[in-house]
């Protein structure tokens, strides 16, 4: 087997979001799963190169959850810069847990983000000439839940 060959990453901005109470739930699948549509009411996102808030009005979380707890995001995001710059940002994620954890979080107690496993994977589209270089990058992000909110420190895949 050859060497691996190495992933990099760079910190490119910590996201925090704000979000309502689901709109809608309904039985998922088969198995047992919920699917909730839960509207994102606000954010903001700072870096060392970029910053901004979430256009209000413009996301939803299709969130399903097994019946074991562990939860499946898929976020859509339009945010907007300081400058007035806009992105469109697409997430995909899995977080899960000990089932006492995963309680505690849907209680909207503050839990410890190392006692559960909470990532997303990113894609960017923008039309703005200066953030082009989005549209050819992937983003990662590590996630925790304080009680106020999701919150992501989001780095590109270099």
């Amino acid at each position: 087997m050859t060497t691996p060959l190495p992933l990099n990453t760079e910190f490119l901005f910590r996201m925090v979001l704000t979000a309502g109470a689901p709109q809608m739930e309904t039985t998922a699948d088969a198995r047992g799963g919920l699917l909730r549509v839960v509207p994102v009411t606000g954010g903001t996102f700072e870096g060392p190169n970029i910053k901004g808030t979430l256009v209000p009005g413009t996301t939803a979380d299709w969130l399903r959850v097994e019946p074991d707890g562990t939860a499946h995001m898929d976020v859509r995001l339009v945010m907007m810069t300081d400058k007035g710059q806009t992105f469109f940002m697409n997430y995909s994620g899995v977080r899960h847990g000990p089932a006492d954890v995963i309680a505690k979080l849907g209680r909207g107690e503050a839990v410890d983000p190392a006692s559960y496993y909470f990532r997303i994977a990113i894609r960017f589209e923008t039309a703005d000439p200066e953030l082009a270089w989005l549209n050819r990058v992937l983003g990662v992000g590590v996630g925790q839940r304080p009680p106020a909110g999701p919150t992501y420190d989001v780095y590109v895949v270099r």
